[in-house]
């Protein structure tokens, strides 16, 4: 793959360097050319509770990132703690900081323990019957001036761009992540779910004027790992007053839903 310049971007979105994370062209964000992608900012503290605080007895059942000042393209590093370390709850905090020591995220972590599921029936929506990613087309890349993307997207209804972008739909798409994360490391499940959590803004909130709310949360709820490399997103709400928007989506893999994102968005017009 080669940019509109005809230059070979780099295969991942972190180079380590000790305790910091180097931020390569495919984490630049679309809303300013010099700011990281919420989605990587997501994705990296992930990355670190994964790391440092998660065993397999234990399913991490939500990731909420609050997003409050605009995340530069400098190197970021993560301190986590745990606040809570219980028998069925394990609850981490985390905090992406620049060199300085300035703190431009943040996210809180709920990890439950795994266990059988009780007996009896509970009420679920039905199958998603949606084409299989293989049977459709890849949309075309971001723009340039928004980097190399590190994904790709196939979609299945509606579509999301950032001007114009035809009558509203309910969206559906298939993601896939085809960059590593850190070096040469490939996102694990966990981490490819929370990058796309940040898509629930997008997704949810572009319009037939394209999208105008820049999201300052994510939050992703899980029952499960997602298994393989796609990921579907649906659609199921959005909503908007006084120049604040929710939206929400249901998250999926070839084998049915594994969770749901939302996100809270201020009304924000791009600096590009």
């Amino acid at each position: 793959m080669t940019t509109n310049e005809g230059i070979t971007p780099p295969d991942t979105s972190f180079h380590r360097d000790g305790d910091f994370y180097i931020p390569t062209a495919r984490t630049r964000g679309p809303w300013d050319p010099d700011s990281l992608h919420g989605r990587v900012i997501a994705g990296l503290l992930m990355y670190e509770v994964e790391r440092l605080h998660l065993d397999h007895a234990f399913q991490v059942a939500r990731l909420t990132v609050d997003m409050f000042r605009v995340a530069p393209m400098r190197p970021v590093t993560v301190v986590t703690s745990i606040v809570r370390d219980g028998n069925r709850i394990r609850v981490a905090d985390a905090s992406l900081r620049i060199e300085d020591g300035m703190e431009i995220a943040r996210a809180s972590i709920v990890m439950l323990r795994r266990a059988p599921i009780p007996e009896g029936n509970v009420w679920a929506p039905p199958a998603w019957n949606v084409p299989h990613p293989d049977t459709l087309p890849p949309l075309p890349p971001p723009p340039a001036q928004f980097g190399p993307a590190a994904w790709e997207t196939r979609a299945i209804t509606g579509q999301v761009a950032f001007a114009n972008s035809g009558p509203p739909v309910q969206k559906r798409v298939w993601i896939r992540d085809n960059a590593n994360f850190v070096d040469d490391e490939r996102p694990s499940p966990l981490v490819r779910a929370a990058l796309v959590s940040d898509f629930a803004n997008p997704f949810a909130n572009s319009g037939d004027r394209g999208l105008n709310y820049v999201n300052a949360d994510a939050s992703l709820y899980l029952h499960r790992d997602p298994e393989g490399d796609w990921i579907g997103m649906e659609v199921v709400a959005h909503h908007a007053s006084e120049g604040i928007a929710i939206g929400e989506c249901v998250v999926y893999d070839l084998d049915g839903p594994f969770g749901r994102s939302t996100v809270c968005a201020v009304a924000n017009q791009r600096r590009l």
